[in-house]
């Protein structure tokens, strides 16, 4: 009896210490977006007590495992993905609040910018490096993951799970095995998609996807962990042939290397999530994909459950959360280096930006101060890497800093189905050495608008930075007698030619983030061909009227739109002060009842108010308002039509900027309209603007052509709209725009349109 009763408390020893003894090792695949199902997983495994003593994943997989190992839990992974700023992450767009006017150039319709440089003696174009700026990215993972970086003092086996993920030397075609380091920066080359994202360096090797040479390493996590059991999640497609014009199944193929999946049954289980309407980068169908996970591993835990019999409570794991949590440090920073500059001052200007004059420096002014210094057009990137130190308690900051090109190309314009197709070309030089000189020149081609700029700013870091600039430009605008058909033949010439040269001197210093005070002088010269009435001969002769006029500027301009054109989010707002002086000249043509040669000198003042803005409800739908103002006491032109080309217009949509509507034009006169806006996701949207002009005194014709002022305030009202499909590419929008216009002739325009609908400015 004795001896049954040892032998069998020696079984129950015995069973027990083999269970504790039972480690777990977690791999997780890579796939894009499908991998949001390790999460589901993940949540499954620990509702039900199963342990993850270790954890590794090759992209998608060591972002979820590196953040499951640096004390996240799902719900908070979970909302991660789901929030605005992850979208900002992986697109690589500036949230509204760091997006910095004053850096910003003069808007132009460019799509991609191309980088000169000098190799072996010959001078080569530059493509951009990636599809998606990676200054987003590079912030987000040193703000995610800098203070563990100090909690296990960058050793992934001293996390709270002990980790490594899988990047790829793409040189040498072999797997990178991280296992310590910056975690950080351990996860962003696991993940780094050829083309969409800028690989990284580390330790002098350039490294890329994972998925590249190693897509789920359950072989590395026998060798380096040696757990008793593998539970492999695998979310990967098998490669498939892609169509001719599918990119993105492309760069799946080209990444996604064919992987051995397979988990030998005494080493452990795969798990395996499919899917068929997911692709790479469909973050947004989080709720979707994280469900489809847990599915899965409801599927499989019954034989989780008999494979693993060692359970660990989840109060357990908790509590090993918080213990290591309660050793991260709050980010502060004190020390700050700069790498990749060799320029002293240069050097100096970036620490300065960054932490002007305190000597500690919180993450909320480091991120305000770091997208400044992104938006500068001196420099093409900014990595963060961050050390803690221990005598201070602060964290040191390293920024990896690559100075831009000297020169660069710009490639851009508009492909329409109206005669509005346009050319772009610009080059520039910039150099930066204790301020910074960008001189720039570009070029519009096209039948509708042609056009030249030369010109330059120059910046100065000080304290209270200030710029100034100048720029000599040339423009010329064809408006056609009949723009409402698809095509044009050379029977009726244009019935408006508009040539203008303009000199404009400007300086300006930033006011906040979003908003900045100029003030300048211009000088222009501008010179308008027309015919009196829409009907006219082709041997009939145009007018002609001359204005050459200097003008004294000031103004505040504020602006965090997300697009330059079709914006969704933010605001766009200017209050402007003009005092024109000028002499004008008209020669009468043959549709013009006046014969003899006039000249006229005028001296006004103009005052413009505008503002747009957004408002979001939601992720789908957004509500815009438009307001704008402008007031002058300008005097009447020779003639109706002179008077109303020189008087300002009312054009708040792409296409309207594209003619010249008579309704739309007065010197004094109050406008505004509605937007709403519906978002299918954040690159596709559906969009209703409806406009209303009123002139405050209109100018209209006599019998003879000529001008008057109407006496009656507000006696008359115009009306515009459109309604558009937009998708916005990356490069450019994409658009189906039906417009109204309230005038005579035609009234609506189908528009399809690649591009921007963007001219240089005047200089009135």
């Amino acid at each position: 009896m004795n001896g049954k009763f040892q032998l069998t408390i020696f079984l129950i020893l015995l069973i027990t210490l083999q269970t504790r003894a039972q480690s777990v090792g977690l791999v997780l695949s890579g796939g894009g977006a499908k991998g949001m199902a390790h999460i589901g997983i993940i949540k499954v495994l620990e509702e039900n007590n199963i342990p993850i003593d270790y954890i590794a994943g090759t992209s998608i997989g060591a972002i979820v495992g590196g953040l499951y190992a640096a004390g996240y839990t799902t719900d908070e992974m979970e909302e991660l993905f789901k929030s605005d700023d992850f979208y900002f992450w992986s697109t690589g767009k500036i949230q509204e609040e760091y997006r910095y006017y004053f850096k910003q150039p003069e808007s132009n319709p460019s799509w991609v910018e191309l980088r000169i440089t000098k190799r072996d003696d010959k001078v080569r174009l530059l493509p951009p490096t990636s599809l998606i700026p990676e200054e987003q990215m590079d912030f987000a993972f040193m703000e995610l993951l800098a203070a563990t970086n100090a909690a296990c003092e960058n050793n992934f086996d001293s996390l709270m799970v002990p980790f490594f993920c899988v990047a790829a030397d793409v040189y040498n075609h072999q797997p990178v095995v991280l296992r310590n380091g910056d975690l950080g920066e351990a996860v962003r080359a696991s993940m780094t998609v050829p083309l969409y994202f800028k690989p990284i360096e580390i330790n002098n090797t350039l490294l890329f996807d994972g998925g590249i040479v190693n897509n789920f390493p359950h072989d590395l996590m026998t060798e380096i962990y040696k757990p008793d059991i593998i539970i492999g999640h695998k979310v990967a497609s098998d490669p498939k042939a892609a169509a001719a014009d599918d990119v993105m199944e492309q760069i799946s193929n080209m990444v996604m290397r064919p992987t051995n999946f397979e988990i030998k049954p005494e080493e452990g289980i795969l798990l395996e999530t499919n899917f068929t309407n997911i692709n790479l980068l469909d973050f947004n169908k989080i709720e979707t994909v994280v469900e489809a996970g847990r599915n899965t591993a409801e599927q499989y835990i019954d034989s989780i459950k008999t494979r693993i019999a060692r359970r660990v409570p989840s109060e357990v794991v908790q509590q090993k959360r918080e213990k290591f949590n309660n050793k991260k440090p709050q980010l502060y920073f004190q020390n700050i280096q700069v790498e990749g500059i060799s320029d002293p001052e240069q050097r100096r200007f970036i620490i300065q930006s960054i932490k002007h004059r305190y000597n500690v420096v919180s993450l909320s002014l480091l991120k305000k101060e770091y997208f400044k210094l992104v938006a500068d057009q001196n420099v093409k990137s900014i990595r963060p890497i961050t050390r803690y130190n221990k005598e201070t308690g602060y964290f040191d900051l390293h920024l990896k800093v690559e100075p831009e090109k000297k020169f660069k190309v710009n490639i851009g314009g508009n492909i329409s189905t109206k005669p509005i197709n346009q050319g772009y070309a610009s080059l520039d030089y910039r150099s930066f050495n204790g301020r910074a000189y960008n001189l720039s020149s570009n070029l519009y081609f096209g039948r509708f608008y042609s056009s030249f700029k030369l010109g330059g700013r120059i910046d100065f870091p000080w304290r209270f930075p200030v710029y100034i600039a100048g720029y000599s430009t040339l423009n010329r605008w064809d408006f056609f007698a009949s723009s409402s058909e698809l095509f044009f033949e050379d029977v009726r010439p244009p019935y408006i030619i508009r040539d203008e040269y303009n000199f404009r001197f400007e300086a300006g210093f930033p006011i906040g983030v979003h908003s900045k005070f100029y003030a300048g002088l211009a000088y222009s010269n501008a010179t308008d061909e027309y015919y009196q009435t829409d009907i006219f001969k082709k041997e009939d002769e145009p007018d002609q009227t001359g204005f050459d006029a200097f003008v004294t500027h000031a103004g505040i301009e504020s602006s965090s739109l997300n697009y330059k054109q079709y914006a969704t989010e933010g605001e766009f707002s200017c209050l402007s002060a003009k005092y024109i002086s000028g002499k004008e000249t008209n020669i009468p043509g043959t549709t013009s009842s006046a014969t003899v040669k006039t000249k006229k000198n005028h001296a006004y003042y103009l005052l413009k108010a505008h503002s747009t803005k957004y408002f979001r409800f939601g992720r789908a739908f957004s509500l815009g308002t438009h307001a704008e103002a402008v007031f002058s006491n300008k005097s009447l032109m020779q003639n109706y039509r002179s008077t109303l080309l020189t008087a300002p217009g009312f054009y708040p949509t792409p296409h309207s900027k594209s003619l010249f509507i008579e309704n739309f034009h007065s010197n004094n006169y109050l406008a505004g309209g509605l937007s709403a806006i519906f978002n299918f996701n954040p690159s596709f949207h559906l969009r209703f603007e409806g406009y209303g002009f009123v002139p405050v005194k209109e100018e209209l014709s006599t019998p003879d052509l000529t001008a008057y002022q109407n006496i009656n305030a507000f006696e008359n009202y115009y009306l515009q709209g459109m309604a558009a499909l937009v998708y916005q590419t990356g490069v450019g929008p994409i658009s189906l725009a039906l417009n109204y216009y309230e005038k005579e002739n035609t009234n609506f325009y189908l528009t399809l349109n690649f591009g921007y609908i963007l001219f240089n400015k005047r200089g009135f």
